[in-house]
């Protein structure tokens, strides 16, 4: 099997705006796909990973919030109750922490790794992240729910951003905002 070469997708990739296809069967290229884009958060020290910021159009998800790895495909929410304001940040979008208005319970199915179908609850900040999770698999990002004022500050810094980092590769990752909007 050709071994995959996986790297996080910066803004500005299109196939992060690309909505990502079903899988149809789970196999051990998306068993392996899976066990890359977690070791990619994990270095990344974020809490998830959707398929298309590692360039994979397709609908997987790793997350873990501290709690345990889930490493799903097909995740589609069924139910979404209450609300919860959040500062996100973005493995693909550096820097940026920007508030997003969520439902603060979900159930969602999903296939895991095997291919075998799972319910899941959330809530919390684990809602949170699934929910910005499958935003990716929609081709969303988090700069989407800014206000179009915000959206000009956010092209701003992300321009200055850019020019700070030459290297894409060399773009270190972490928790932390270096711009909240």
């Amino acid at each position: 099997m050709e071994e995959i070469a996986l790297r996080i997708r910066i803004f500005g990739d299109p196939v992060l705006r690309k909505k990502s296809s079903a899988v149809k069967k789970v196999t051990a290229r998306h068993r392996e796909a899976l066990s890359k884009m977690a070791q990619l958060m994990y270095e990344g020290e974020g809490v998830g990973l959707a398929a298309p910021q590692a360039g994979i159009n397709e609908n997987m998800i790793v997350v873990d919030i501290g709690e345990g790895l889930y490493k799903l495909v097909n995740p589609r929410i069924v139910k979404a109750t209450g609300s919860q304001v959040n500062q996100e940040g973005c493995l693909s979008v550096p820097g940026l922490c920007i508030k997003v208005k969520r439902a603060n319970k979900i159930t969602l199915k999903a296939l895991d790794d095997e291919g075998k179908s799972l319910d899941i609850k959330a809530e919390g900040l684990l809602a949170c992240v699934f929910q910005h999770e499958i935003d990716h698999l929609k081709g969303k990002l988090i700069v989407d729910y800014a206000s179009l004022i915000k959206k000009i500050e956010i092209a701003r810094a992300l321009k200055r951003l850019k020019d700070q980092v030459k290297d894409e590769e060399s773009i270190k990752h972490t928790k932390s905002c270096k711009l909240q909007l």
